[in-house]
């Protein structure tokens, strides 16, 4: 039985099994999304000891569905011998008509991209937090960062004075 409260809370309702931190680094991120995906059973098992890296994750739309690649869940030692696990395998998402017509359409004509910014545990389903994001320049990513020092410095400063 696995240990209560081990893993922590995130603010989608479920446990985090993973978070993709580098996106907020890399993006502008517009829209959330939550969707279901389609995984295999020892992917499931993976799942559960948080074997899985987020990092280079994005989501392609063709033929009217969304398919994930890049996200890479290691195989347990013990999985199955009449299985051969493909860690980098492209898995379908599970999303509504109109979610999938949204998307095609920011994603076309409005130049958007979608990348994986969490996925966690809802009601023991795997969810991914995919997000409709823009590119950053390397100058918006400095001043991101300018801003965000200058935040934790003006809480600094304003907690020493109290």
């Amino acid at each position: 039985m696995a240990k209560k409260g081990s893993k922590k809370k995130a603010g989608h309702g479920g446990a985090t099994i993973a978070l993709n931190k580098k996106a907020g680094h890399d993006y502008f991120i517009e829209q959330r999304l939550e969707a279901g995906i389609a995984l295999q059973g020892w992917e499931v098992k993976s799942l559960r000891e948080g074997r899985v890296n987020l990092t280079e994750s994005y989501v392609l739309l063709k033929d009217g569905e969304a398919f994930l690649f890049g996200v890479h869940i290691s195989p347990l030692l013990t999985a199955s011998s009449h299985i051969t696990p493909e860690p980098l395998r492209n898995r379908r998402l599970l999303l509504h008509r109109r979610e999938l017509d949204q998307l095609i359409g920011a994603v076309e004509r409005k130049g958007y991209a979608l990348v994986v910014t969490a996925m966690y545990w809802k009601s023991s389903r795997a969810k991914l937090e995919i997000a409709l994001a823009k590119g950053k320049k390397q100058h918006d990513k400095r001043a991101t960062e300018k801003e965000r020092d200058w935040q934790r410095d003006k809480q600094r400063v304003m907690s020493s004075r109290h």
